[in-house]
């Protein structure tokens, strides 16, 4: 081997290792056989989707979704570098016709790196919003429609003619036409004002798709308007292209035909059309390059001369990677999903609160399931569905409910009380507490782990140099949270029976054992306080815990605890 070509074979080294590297990253670890057992199954759902649409044009999964569970199932196939399904690419309605120039596709842009990148061999290019309709061929020969295809599989699609003559957006004749004329493009809901950025897709596609599916005429298609995007074997100049659209009847191509030299450009008017009103849905953006091949050569791939950039989705597909169970201070579990970091808007999202145990058996999720997720109110991430469910299913044990409850766990032990314990002192020095400033989860979990918190009341005791022993905590720090343990001697009665979790907090009482003087029916009869609330005071004023504390606490001489003179 040639000494010079040593760096270029190192480079290329590199770079496939580099990029095996990140592909693996991404693939499950699941066996051969599992891998295409999980295969066959996502593949056989998303059949029946494609069915249900193509055949029936119901569409029983969002369109975003769809194409990300794509997207997902050629990764998989990918990590075990299993064929592709070639027999069956696209499923396709009844009635097929030969299209007489090929359907592309797109390829989809990552981000603005890959689009620089896309640009920099190209010129005269010009941005297209990406319309969420449905793609169709047009047809005319001396200048009336002969002929509405939809894509189908690219190759070939539905004839849906009849249904041309309820859409008035689509000419029947024009007379300026050449005598074979050959028009791609997309039918879409026409709306008044979209904004994507608030609104999202409303599942428009699908809309359509229903409209012209039907055997009858649907009150629909009146509403339908066409965008033409490409004209195989027209003029060369986009200019000339659109103004000559725009002379047959098709105004929208001039209209949302942008020029763009740099990726700035692109992301302006991707920004732009994202967020301003626009007459239909959009999913994203498409460059294109004037210079086409002749229509012969296009091909049912995506092309060269073209590319999108999708927006953002608003919904995002995320795998289940494990099931946790959180417990709270009063002994409430939460389950709480561990996912595959997803970005939502400007967000990722790791983690998933999706309530108590009961709701997740009835979500009936697993270790490798498909989720959907979003962004609730103040950017809170929420679980929309399970969008698909793995076949083999993890057994998965959550704690036993009956053993937590507001009275368990004022101990770390035994091992399954620490979550609830350490719930418990989080509680004790939050904002709701004893409003200790700095004292975080992190440092209870060091204090318990390194035997000098057992239970909630024992950090009273600790001093300086015990808390400096701990591993990771400098002597300045220490000294830091020596002085906010005494501090916290010093708050008011009501604010240490708050922090305690005492379950109602009884105004111009100020001693321990005046609470315990009263009676359940004295309880009763305070305004406010029911029958169920009295008890769970009885409950609390009662519990052998709860008076060792209080012992403890009138030993420390906190306000309220100590003896009354």
């Amino acid at each position: 081997m040639h000494m010079s070509n040593l760096p270029i074979l190192s480079f290329l080294m590199v770079s496939f290792i580099s990029w095996s590297s990140s592909a693996l990253s991404h693939c499950p670890a699941w066996s051969v056989e599992r891998t295409s057992l999980e295969v066959s199954s996502l593949k056989q759902q998303l059949d029946k989707w494609d069915v249900a649409y193509h055949q029936q044009g119901v569409s029983l999964i969002a369109d975003d979704i769809y194409d990300q569970l794509q997207d997902k199932l050629q990764g998989w196939r990918q990590c075990h570098r299993q064929s592709e399904d070639t027999e069956n690419p696209r499923i396709l309605g009844f009635g097929v016709f030969s299209h007489p120039v090929a359907h592309t596709g797109l390829k989809k842009l990552k981000d603005e790196t890959a689009l620089a990148d896309w640009m920099q061999r190209r010129e005269n290019l010009w941005v297209q919003p990406k319309i969420d309709g449905v793609a169709v061929t047009l047809v005319y020969r001396n200048g009336k429609l002969a002929q509405l295809l939809s894509r189908g599989n690219g190759r070939q699609g539905q004839n849906w003619t009849d249904k041309a003559l309820f859409i008035s957006a689509i000419p029947q004749f024009i007379a300026t036409a050449p005598s074979l004329l050959t028009l791609q493009g997309e039918l879409f809901l026409q709306m008044d004002g979209h904004n994507q950025a608030q609104h999202g897709g409303l599942n428009a596609r699908s809309s359509v798709a229903g409209a012209l599916m039907r055997k009858s005429s649907s009150p629909l298609l009146p509403k339908l308007g066409i965008f033409i995007w490409a004209w195989p074997d027209g003029p060369k100049s986009m200019i000339e292209k659109a103004t000559r659209l725009q002379e047959m009847g098709f105004s929208l191509t001039a209209e949302y035909s942008k020029p763009v030299t740099s990726t700035e450009d692109v992301a302006q008017w991707r920004e732009r059309w994202y967020r301003m009103p626009l007459p239909f849905a959009t999913d994203g953006i498409v460059i294109r390059q004037e210079d086409e091949p002749l229509g012969r050569y296009w091909q049912a791939v995506p092309g060269g001369w073209s590319i999108a950039w999708k927006y953002p989705p608003q919904q995002q597909i995320s795998e289940v990677k494990d099931i946790q169970f959180t417990i709270g201070r009063t002994g409430k579990i939460t389950a709480v999903l561990q996912v595959s970091p997803v970005k939502i808007d400007d967000k990722w999202v790791r983690r998933v609160n999706i309530g108590s145990i009961a709701r997740w058996q009835q979500w009936n999720i697993t270790i490798g399931d498909q989720v959907t997720l979003a962004l609730a109110g103040q950017g809170i991430p929420r679980l929309d569905n399970v969008i698909w469910r793995v076949n083999q299913r993890h057994v998965i044990i959550p704690p036993d409910q009956d053993k937590f409850h507001p009275l368990s766990c004022f101990h770390h032990l035994p091992p399954e009380c620490e979550p609830q314990f350490l719930s418990r002192l989080i509680w004790l020095s939050g904002s709701k507490g004893l409003d200790m400033r700095n004292i975080s989860g992190g440092l209870w979990q060091s204090l318990i782990r390194s035997g000098h918190v057992n239970d909630l009341v024992g950090w009273l005791s600790l001093t300086a140099d015990q808390i400096a022993a701990i591993p990771g905590v400098s002597r300045e720090r220490a000294e830091n949270i020596y002085l906010q343990f005494q501090n916290a001697k010093l708050k008011p009665f009501a604010q240490w029976l708050q922090a305690l979790g005492f379950p109602q907090i009884e105004p111009g009482v100020t001693h321990w054992q005046a609470l315990q003087r009263k009676t359940l029916a004295e309880w009763r009869l305070i305004s406010g306080i029911g029958s169920v609330r009295a008890t769970q005071i009885e409950h609390f004023l009662r519990h052998p815990e709860i008076q060792t504390m209080a012992d403890m606490l009138s030993q420390q001489r906190i306000t309220g605890f100590s003896p009354e003179e």
